[in-house]
């Protein structure tokens, strides 16, 4: 007879990643895409904190939701602990985009769609510590 059993803390973990990758890919994907829209009226860095105000929103609500299902906690308190949590990611995003679009890459010689590709690595590097930032932290 088989018995059904708990998944482990280790399978839960691991389930609860997956869930944070696929809400941050869909936020990742609003904060890149709405950066070309906002760069058609902005200068690059200002389009980059824009998008991440767009990428913000939406992540909190699909965090909030899905990734961490703590969608019944105190709204207020979790919406400031996860800006507290993305105002550093910011940081990174606009810092390594800022670096990569108008040191690095031109320095490599690629010119050509450097602020797009400069910003998706932006995009992608506070991955991790945004995830245990708002484990540890914005959704405990």
């Amino acid at each position: 007879m088989n018995v059904p059993r708990e998944p482990s803390a280790g399978t839960q973990e691991a389930a609860r990643f997956l869930r944070y990758l696929v809400a941050g890919a869909v936020a990742a994907a609003a904060n890149y895409g709405s950066r070309f829209g906002f760069s058609v009226w902005v200068p690059f860095e200002v389009a980059v904190v824009l998008a991440f105000g767009v990428g913000l929103c939406t992540g909190f609500y699909l965090m909030r939701r899905y990734a961490f299902e703590a969608h019944h906690g105190p709204i207020r308190d979790q919406a400031a602990k996860y800006l507290a949590v993305n105002l550093l990611a910011l940081a990174q995003t606009l810092v390594i985009s800022s670096l990569l679009a108008r040191w690095l890459l031109p320095w490599l010689g690629v010119m050509q769609h450097r602020e797009a590709l400069a910003h998706a690595v932006g995009v992608a590097v506070p991955v991790l510590t945004s995830y245990f930032g708002h484990r540890l932290a914005t959704f405990k």
